[in-house]
């Protein structure tokens, strides 16, 4: 019996912050010996809008940096680019022919872009039917996304079944798995809406994985919270700011929320906010000077991925094969 696989992909574009590292990144770690990871960058996804072509290429290193910099092991974890995989956008368009316009349309993303007057290219429209190719080429059974994400499984389960249903059983059910904390870490400089890759580099919305000392103390000591003075976990909308703060410590600690409430009982939001700048710079330290070390030498960057994409191809053209076997495409 095959160990359960797990396929997620980041796009290298923005920056990756706590809330990447804490509701994404730290789960795959934890599996990563006792499941089967593909841990892609999806770079043909970030073309659905416009890039500069040596940014993206240098983004792509980075983020691969990123990935193993926070404790992906090559040994364990298949960790390649998207675009080094060729039956993607070939699986893609087997799986374009079977998916209904009306089901693309009803995407938030589209809808969103739609809504807004925006001209919206025919990529934006089609990621999500490529999203289901990256996930349906490796039998995936495990997707860790967040909530917002959710809809985009949903559709990969959509169309593997209308395939089947169709041509035959040939596709794995992937399941969304949701953590059950870290998914929602907000933006320190408005903690009414979650910490955006998008947004990261706007100073004092979140802390990124690869900020100095300086910075992340600056974020933080910054970091918007409420007139209270109590430190208590809650779900009050009101009192976002500082459950916001108290998550991330719960999380980079390890400690339980009523000793964390029992230790800061007494105590102002001032001593919290002096804690935590301790907590996450001592945990972030080893990150970015692995980070900075990988970046010194990018051929070893462009090994693993290479080495990433040989493994990864070897899983994806023997069921990109079978899909075209059950399509009528000739063999020869």
């Amino acid at each position: 019996m095959r160990k359960k696989r797990v396929f997620s992909g980041i796009q290298p574009s923005g920056t990756l912050h706590i809330g990447n590292y804490l509701g994404a990144i730290r789960q795959w770690l934890v599996e990563q010996k006792y499941k089967e990871g593909y841990f892609c960058i999806v770079d043909m996804h970030a073309i659905t809008v416009p890039q500069d072509p040596e940014i993206l290429r240098r983004r792509v290193r980075e983020l691969a940096a990123v990935y193993l910099a926070s404790g992906l092991d090559p040994r364990y974890s298949t960790i390649f680019v998207q675009s080094h995989v060729p039956a993607h956008a070939e699986a893609c368009w087997i799986l374009n022919c079977v998916t209904p316009v009306g089901w693309l349309e009803r995407m938030t993303q589209y809808k969103s872009k739609a809504q807004q007057g925006a001209s919206v290219s025919a990529g934006l429209l089609d990621y999500p039917v490529l999203q289901a190719a990256d996930i349906l080429l490796y039998d995936t059974d495990e997707v860790p996304v967040g909530e917002d994400q959710k809809q985009h499984v949903e559709l990969s389960r959509d169309i593997a079944q209308r395939f089947n249903r169709l041509y035959g059983e040939t596709f794995v059910l992937p399941e969304a798995v949701i953590p059950t904390s870290g998914s929602r870490i907000r933006a320190f400089n408005e903690p009414s809406r979650k910490m955006s890759k998008s947004e990261a580099q706007i100073r004092g919305h979140a802390v990124n994985l690869i900020d100095e000392p300086d910075e992340i103390r600056l974020t933080i000591q910054q970091a918007v919270t409420d007139s209270g003075r109590e430190i208590l976990f809650s779900d009050d909308p009101h009192r976002a700011g500082i459950n916001n703060l108290l998550e991330v410590y719960e999380l980079f600690t390890g400690l339980d929320r009523q000793a964390i409430e029992v230790h800061f009982a007494g105590k102002g939001y001032g001593v919290l906010k002096k804690e935590l700048i301790e907590v996450v710079v001592e945990a972030l330290r080893p990150i970015r000077e692995r980070y900075y070390k990988l970046l010194a030498n990018p051929a070893e960057i462009d090994q693993i991925l290479r080495a990433g994409a040989e493994k990864a191809r070897a899983v994806a053209e023997p069921k990109l094969f079978q899909m075209k076997k059950r399509v009528g495409f000739l063999i020869t």
